[in-house]
Formats: structure tokens, C-alpha cells, sequence
């Protein structure tokens, strides 16, 4: 058996260098991958660009190689709760390309797929569509939306096996699951790494074959972007 377990976070992002297109799994905090945006807000790279749903927050995530002006351009759905990225964004300092949440998730999904182009009906009519060819299905204009191609796809995932077969938790799953396998290398960053065998194969969302390096990662902190609680029942 071909195993994919790399020996900690360090040798996981070799060859990532300045310049490169990168997938970041996660929505939002949800999922994202900490140890390995650590390792790289710890790095000299730049120029990246940056594909996600979103930056996250200003002191997390994404958001760090955001405050040390790591990232070119931004391909995402959303500014989300990042002033820091609004900031840039306005400021021209940031390239930003806005794209519509389910079409995010379907570019990457066509990459994963090795489908290099589809049609949809979002956006069209408005500047998403702008320089992209259009055409009628059943009455109805569609855009023709080209898969992503990036060089490395981060994702996390709750368990993981050496052979590289994940699985996630709830939401968590978000885009990590499209975005497995749709950049030329694959890195899954695990909260537990278990033996080939131990995962039940029915149970397992993403085979091996899409990942090429896979560890377990550690201190987790998950953080909640807006924690909403119901008011005490006196």
C-alpha cells in the first residue's frame, strides 16, 4: 500500500513557492486548515492567489497571510467578517475576484472531475459575466464558467487514513470535499491519522487517490466567527 502520511506540516507544504494558485478548504473559520496557513504565514512566500470561499477574520486564518500581505488576488464568494480584506479590497492593494458561492464550489468541482469548463445560469446579466461566452439552454442564458486550476489544494478533514482517505465532520465538509483532488497536489491536514484498515469504507467521503500528502495536525482551536446563544430561561 502507497502511503501518503509526510512527517509534520513542514515537509506537507514543500514546493509551495511566491506566486502559486492555492485552494484553501473551510467556510468561513468552519473546517479551514490551521497548522498549515500557520506554516505558511511563517514562510517568505508571496504573490499567492488565494482560492476560498472566503478570509475568514483578520487575526485568523486566512486572514493572516492577509495581514502580511501574502496574497495578490483573492478568487472567493464573499468579503465575509475580514475588514482587513475589505480594506485591501477597496484600497486597490488586493486583487479580488467575487464569484457566486455555487459556482465557487462547481469550478472546483469540475477541476476535481477533470471537466474543464461548464454552463450556468448565475450571473449572467450582470459583471460576472462580463468577457465570458453565453448560451441559450431550454430559453434560458447560461455562462460558460472554466474549472480553476491551482497548483496546490489544502484541505482538512476530521479523520484521516496513510493512504489518504478522509473523512469529515458535519459541516466541516464544506468545500474541502470539491476541493480534494482539484489542485495538481493535494495536502490533507487531519485531526487523527489512523492505519490503512481502520476506516470503514463506506464511511470514507474522499479516496485516497485524490490526496498526495496527508498529516495530522495539532491545537486546534476552531473558533466560532459570531457565536449566537439563546438568552437564559430564568
Amino acid at each position: 500500500m502507497i502511503t501518503k502520511k509526510v512527517n509534520g506540516v513542514q515537509e506537507a507544504i514543500e514546493g509551495i513557492n511566491s506566486g502559486m494558485t492555492i485552494m484553501f478548504g473551510g467556510f468561513g473559520l468552519c473546517g479551514i486548515p490551521e497548522n498549515t496557513i500557520a506554516a505558511l504565514v511563517n514562510t517568505s512566500i508571496s504573490d499567492l492567489t488565494c482560492i476560498s470561499n472566503n478570509a475568514g477574520v483578520d487575526d485568523f486564518g486566512l486572514g493572516l497571510l492577509l495581514q502580511k500581505k501574502q496574497i495578490k488576488k483573492m478568487i472567493s464568494s464573499y468579503v465575509g467578517e475580514n475588514a482587513e480584506f475589505e480594506r485591501q479590497m477597496l484600497s486597490g492593494e488586493l486583487e479580488v475576484e467575487l464569484t457566486p458561492q455555487g459556482t465557487l464550489a462547481e469550478r472546483c468541482r469540475a477541476a476535481q472531475a477533470g471537466i474543464p469548463a461548464f454552463f450556468t445560469p448565475a450571473g449572467y446579466g450582470t459583471e460576472v459575466a462580463e468577457g465570458k461566452e453565453a448560451r441559450e439552454f431550454n430559453g434560458k442564458m447560461h455562462i460558460m464558467e472554466e474549472a480553476f486550476k491551482a497548483d496546490f489544494s489544502i484541505v482538512k478533514a476530521w479523520k484521516g487514513d496513510e493512504a489518504g482517505n478522509l473523512i469529515f465532520k458535519g459541516t466541516a465538509r464544506n468545500f474541502n470535499a470539491c476541493m480534494a483532488g482539484a489542485g495538481k497536489i493535494t495536502i490533507a491536514e487531519v485531526e487523527e491519522l489512523v492505519p490503512v484498515g481502520t476506516l470503514d469504507p463506506n464511511q470514507i467521503h474522499i479516496p485516497g487517490i485524490m490526496v498526495q500528502r496527508i498529516f495530522q495536525g495539532e491545537k486546534f482551536e476552531k473558533r466560532i466567527e459570531q457565536r449566537t446563544v439563546r438568552a437564559k430561561i430564568r
